[in-house]
């Protein structure tokens, strides 16, 4: 069985960061463009983790481990504001976010 090349890795890598960004750029919706960001993050991550692994090194794994530490801190303040933002305008669309006054 042949392992797959790192070329695979990145193509993966590059398509889940592209999916991530037209969903940023396409959706109305907070919770989703969250979520497309947070792909995004993750699809650095993957590269990260393929350019190690192909270097016979732990750099990469490093970076990862601060990345996803950042990331669950960084989860847990957007859903805080989500949240919060739900609760005072009781939608959580996009254009009706544009105001923050009031």
């Amino acid at each position: 069985m042949n392992p797959l090349s790192l070329e695979t890795y990145i193509a993966v890598s590059a398509l889940l960061f592209v999916i991530g960004f037209v969903g940023v750029l396409l959706r109305k919706n907070t919770l989703v463009i969250y979520m497309c960001l947070e792909l995004m993050l993750l699809a650095s991550t993957l590269a990260l983790v393929a350019f190690s692994r192909f270097q016979g090194t732990l750099d990469g794994s490093v970076f990862v481990f601060f990345i996803l530490t950042i990331a669950a801190a960084e989860v847990a303040v957007g859903l805080a504001i989500i949240v919060a933002l739900f609760r005072r305008r009781h939608t959580v669309q996009v254009e009706e976010l544009n105001a923050l006054k009031n």
